[in-house]
Formats: C-alpha cells, sequence, structure tokens
C-alpha cells in the first residue's frame, strides 16, 4: 500500500459523517488521500495535489465553529469544498450563507447550468445525495454558478482561476451515483494527480499493524457472531496465532432467535477452539432494567461487556499489563460516536463508551478494522477465506435486541393530525398521525431525536409512501422517521392508540426475537428477495390500541451504513408479512419504515 508523497489529497475533516469516506473514494481512484483536522492543514500541505473540505455538523455562524487558517485559500492548491465545506469555502471568500428554507435530506435532483472539468460527464437531473440545514444563497466574487436543486439555488460552484469548487451536494455517497466522476475529475484534472495507490497486500498490511500495536501481549476478543467481530477475530488470531488470541462469546439474552446454537456449530466447524461460551444474559438484563434512554441503555451494556471482560480475564489469568481488549469497531460505529472535536454524536456504540475510550487512550484495545467500512470488511473476511454464511449476514448490533426493543418511562396519548403533516399526506390521499415516541436520526450531521410520524389510509404504492416521507422530513421541525400502517385497523382508531409506559423484560424480547425471525424466514423463502436488502432491523414499541404492542420493519438497502434507502420490496409481500406478525400474541400493529438515511438512522435508536 505504497503512494508518493507528493501526490496525494489532503482531507481536511470538519466533523462530517462522510469524511474519510471522501477519503476512501480517493483510494479507491488509486490516490493516497490523509485525512487531518482543519487547523493541522498547513502542515500537512507538503506536496499535496488538492485539498477536499468535509462537510460538518456545525454553521459557519455558530459560537464556535471549525476554525481554517487563512493561509489554506491562499495556498494556491485546488480546494473542493463539500456540504459545510461548500458553506465554508462561500463565506470564508465573501459569499453569503443562510439557513435554507427547506431542509434537504436525502435524494435531490442536480439541474446544470454551467459546465467545466468538475462536472465534465455529469448528465443533467442527476440524481444526487444532500443532507444539510444551511445552503450557500450568494456566491463569492469571481465565482460562477453550476448546478442547483429544486430547493437549492447554488447546489455548485467554481472559481476557475483559483481552481476553487464547491458542492452542497455528497460526491462521496454510493447514492450520488456521478459522484466517483465528479471526484475523479477533481483528483486527476483539476489537481493533476497520478494513479500510484495500489492495495495489493492489505492482510500482510493488517497482520503487521496487528503484531506491532500488540507487542508480545495476549488478545482477548468478545465474539458476537457478527461479521465485523467475526473478521476482526480470524485476523487477529491469523497475526497472532491462536495461543494468544482468546474469543469469548456472551450470550447477552440479547440475541436472536437460536443465534448462539447456530454460531457454536460454525465456530466448531472452523476449528477455532480458542472461544470460550459465558452465559450473562441474567447480568446485562437486570442491568438496563427500568432504562429507556438509548444512549444510556448503550453505556450500561457497554460497561456490562467490559465488567464480564475483566471477570473472565481474571479466571484465565490475564493479568495487566499482559493482554489488551480486542473489539470488532468499524469506522461508521466511531463516525456516529462523535470520532472527532468537530463531530456530533449521533448514537454511542456500545464500543464506544467512556470506558471504552479511556482503555483506547491507554493503548489496551486493538481494533485491526477501524478505519473500514462494512463491505470492505466483508472483502478482508474473503481473503481470510472464511465461509459465506459468516461474511454475508446482515449486520446486526452490538447491544443486540436490547436496542431494537424501545421503552418509555411515561404513558402518552397520540398527538392526532397535525395540520402541517396532514397537509402534505392528503395530497397524496393519505393521513399522518404523530406518535409521542422518539427516534433517532442523522440530519445536517447533527443527531436528532424525533418523533415518529405514522401514515394511513387507502393503500398506496411503496414509492408515495416514500415521497411523502421524504417532504415531511424536509419540511416539518422535529420529524426524522416516517413509516406507514400495514395491518389494516378502523379509521380514526389510531386516535385511541397511546404509547405505554414499558421496560425490557423477556417477555417484550421473547416476542421481538419471535418477530425477528418469523420477518427474516419470509424474507428467505422468497425468491431473490434477500439480495435486495442489506440489513434488516425489526424493532418493538410500546404503542397500543389497547391489548398488544406495535412492530416496526426497517429493511434498508445500503453498501456501507454511511447512507441508506428503505428496501423496496414488493407491496404484497409486506401485506403478507404484516399479516403473519399481526398473528403473534400480543402484537396489534405492524408499521413499515419508509425513511431513508439520512434523515434517519438504520436502527430506530
Amino acid at each position: 500500500m505504497i503512494g508518493k508523497s507528493d501526490n496525494q489529497i489532503i482531507v481536511i475533516n470538519a466533523g462530517g459523517q462522510y469524511c474519510h469516506m471522501i477519503a476512501r473514494r480517493v483510494r479507491e481512484a488509486g490516490v493516497h488521500a490523509k485525512v487531518c483536522s482543519p487547523m493541522g492543514a498547513l502542515a500537512s500541505l507538503n506536496g499535496a495535489k488538492g485539498v477536499i473540505i468535509s462537510g460538518g455538523p456545525s454553521s459557519v455562524y455558530a459560537d464556535n465553529p471549525p476554525k481554517f487558517p487563512p493561509k489554506l485559500f491562499t495556498s494556491k492548491i485546488p480546494i473542493l469544498g463539500v456540504c459545510y465545506g461548500h458553506q465554508v469555502l462561500a463565506h470564508t471568500l465573501n459569499g453569503r450563507v443562510e439557513p435554507g428554507v427547506e431542509h434537504e435530506y436525502g435524494a435531490a435532483i442536480l439541474n446544470i447550468v454551467g459546465q467545466d472539468t468538475i462536472l465534465k460527464g455529469v448528465v443533467d437531473k442527476a440524481p444526487v445525495w444532500m443532507s444539510h440545514g444551511d445552503e450557500v444563497v450568494e456566491a463569492p466574487p469571481g465565482f460562477q454558478i453550476l448546478a442547483r436543486t429544486k430547493t437549492c439555488k447554488i447546489a455548485a460552484m467554481a472559481d476557475l482561476n483559483r481552481k476553487f469548487f464547491g458542492l452542497q451536494f455528497h460526491p462521496e455517497v454510493t447514492d450520488t451515483p456521478c459522484g466517483g466522476r465528479i471526484l475523479k475529475n477533481f483528483i486527476f484534472d483539476i489537481c493533476g494527480c497520478e494513479k500510484d495507490w495500489h492495495i495489493d497486500s492489505l492482510i500482510d498490511h493488517l497482520k503487521d499493524r496487528i503484531k506491532s500495536h500488540v507487542g508480545d501481549r495476549h488478545v482477548l476478543f468478545f465474539v458476537s457472531g457478527g461479521v465485523d467481530s467475526t473478521v476482526a477475530f480470524a485476523l487477529c488470531t491469523a497475526a497472532l496465532s491462536p495461543d494468544r488470541v482468546t474469543g469469548v462469546f456472551v450470550d447477552t439474552g440479547f440475541m436472536r432467535k437460536n443465534e448462539r446454537i447456530e454460531l457454536e456449530k460454525v465456530f466448531t466447524r472452523r476449528g477455532w477452539n480458542n472461544i470460550l461460551y459465558v452465559d450473562e444474559s441474567e447480568y446485562f438484563l437486570n442491568a438496563i432494567q427500568c432504562k429507556s434512554d438509548p444512549e444510556e441503555k448503550r453505556k450500561i451494556i457497554g460497561d456490562c461487556f467490559l465488567d464480564v471482560q475483566h471477570r473472565v480475564g481474571i479466571q484465565l489469568g490475564l493479568t495487566t499489563g499482559k493482554w489488551i481488549l480486542g473489539q470488532g469497531t468499524i469506522y461508521p460505529d466511531t463516525i456516529e460516536s462523535g470520532h472527532s472535536q468537530e463531530a456530533a454524536v449521533i448514537k454511542t456504540h456500545h464500543n464506544r463508551v467512556p470506558a471504552i475510550q479511556d482503555l483506547i487512550a491507554r493503548g489496551l484495545i486493538i481494533e485491526p478494522l477501524k478505519d473500514f467500512y462494512k463491505d470492505e470488511v466483508r472483502e478482508i473476511g474473503r481473503q481470510l477465506g472464511l465461509p459465506k454464511s459468516l461474511i454475508e449476514k446482515y449486520p446486526f448490533p452490538g447491544p443486540g435486541l436490547a436496542v431494537r426493543c424501545l421503552c418509555s418511562k411515561e404513558n402518552f396519548s397520540v398527538e392526532g393530525q397535525p395540520k402541517e403533516l396532514q397537509k402534505i399526506a392528503k395530497k397524496r390521499g393519505l393521513r399522518a398521525w404523530k406518535v409521542p415516541l422518539r427516534t433517532v436520526g442523522v440530519q445536517g450531521d447533527h443527531r436528532s431525536y424525533s418523533h415518529l410520524v405514522i401514515l394511513t389510509g387507502k393503500s398506496a404504492k411503496l414509492e408515495t409512501y416514500s415521497e411523502v416521507a421524504r417532504t415531511m422530513t424536509r419540511k416539518v421541525r422535529n420529524t426524522n422517521r416516517v413509516a406507514f400502517l400495514i395491518t389494516p385497523i378502523e379509521p380514526d382508531r389510531l386516535k385511541n392508540a397511546s404509547v405505554t409506559n414499558a421496560y425490557i423484560d423477556k417477555r417484550r424480547l421473547n416476542l421481538l426475537r419471535e418477530a425477528d425471525a418469523i420477518s427474516h424466514e419470509m424474507l428467505f423463502n422468497e425468491k431473490g428477495l434477500s439480495a435486495e436488502v442489506w440489513q434488516f432491523p425489526v424493532v418493538l414499541l410500546p404503542l397500543t390500541l389497547g391489548s398488544g404492542e406495535t412492530i416496526a420493519l426497517r429493511p434498508v438497502s445500503s453498501t456501507d451504513a454511511m447512507t441508506a434507502r428503505h428496501a423496496d420490496l414488493p407491496l404484497d409481500f409486506i401485506k403478507r408479512l404484516g399479516r403473519r406478525l399481526k398473528k403473534l400474541e400480543g402484537v396489534d400493529m405492524v408499521l413499515y419504515d419508509v425513511t431513508d438515511k439520512p434523515p434517519a438512522t438504520i436502527e430506530w435508536e
């Protein structure tokens, strides 16, 4: 993995969710990319052919926005600003940035009004991906407008003399199909880079890095059976030998139906005899009793894992100084947990709680996959020779069903049909209900924690529901997730629905476990459908019509978890699945989530 030091792109991290994805796209194009902080940019410019400023959660008018060295903009090096970086260019160079009349989250159509090297080869009406609140309303002197969208009049701009370019949309995500072409235009045509970055010995490179970090210590690895932890465990075992790596499978009680039994069979067939199996289900369940806040649940679960690790370490005689903890952390986990000073916390992953951060600071954690995305992790697994059954599993969160079993510490009635939501829904023959149950989202690189909206009415096409969802999350404040009701109920029945006081217990977990098993069984039995889905969270909500709760289905299509679209499954299949789940004792309603990421995260909390 070698690249010339005088042939690289500097990516300035303004705290955006997609910052390192920009660096990854540059590397995929065959050029080395180095990520640095805003104030560290000048020290990194030596040998750089170009600079890309990432998006971020801040506003150029915030009290303490990321600070960029003024000399950056007089260095005569080409600059591409993306999203917040686009706004930084405008603001710094005497343009004007204002809050958008409508926030843009998700898909948009690019109308090209000016052509130049950065948009070479991009057709008019190209789909792009947006995630912003502020926007550039006046380009700086010397800039020309290159493109706009329906709600953003300066979606792309350029100063050709200084080779400065700004894009309000995100070219680095897979949901901007022309993004790869745009980035290559900047990297090669504008910056004059050469292809010299080759990933031809990735496994050997990772093994060397593991050996260097671990030294003569041993590694204790929690293995959940998911793709990330399994690949990380296999990589460390290959680098250090099985006698220096001990895996621990912890049954938290939050696993899927029959998960432990199936994993033990797979691990045994693989010949991994360096894995211990520990049942801590009662311990984990007791720890989160009467807890409803998702961040608190994640923190408690992370601390529980650490406590189990400590007890297992004592049992194995792994004394301090002779062992470190291995984790299957991948890059999206780090990003959403607030990976830099400028980044916002979307949701803290259990492997990024404060106690873990302290161990990282002390050099007691090894995370061989922390710089990679899910699709890259799968490829590393293939290179290691891992079976398809392991590396192609749907992603599953570390806290398991504990973050798919939503809780409430109070009782609330459904708020009814707010006029601003009803106006949007009525145009498509639907009705909208605002539910006082909040879910996590990501809007403009910020964490949002907003109320759920449920659509009811005459059955519509899936695209109709998703179009209404996009409009609502853009135009109506405090909305980040929209789902439609699959199972029919009498008109106005939802006005009698309520969110009930509920926490995690065995009964609720078993109900969710059964609903999850049925959903995945039906999906995989339907020819060709499973290939359309990247991940399929099934969620239990304490939303009742009087006797049971509500199941929400959240199948999505994605490649790297940074962006996602609701899975476009046949409506007939969705309805059949809804009817099957409705037969479960304890289920009143079934919903289908039609929100993209952004504005909603893949998981509900």
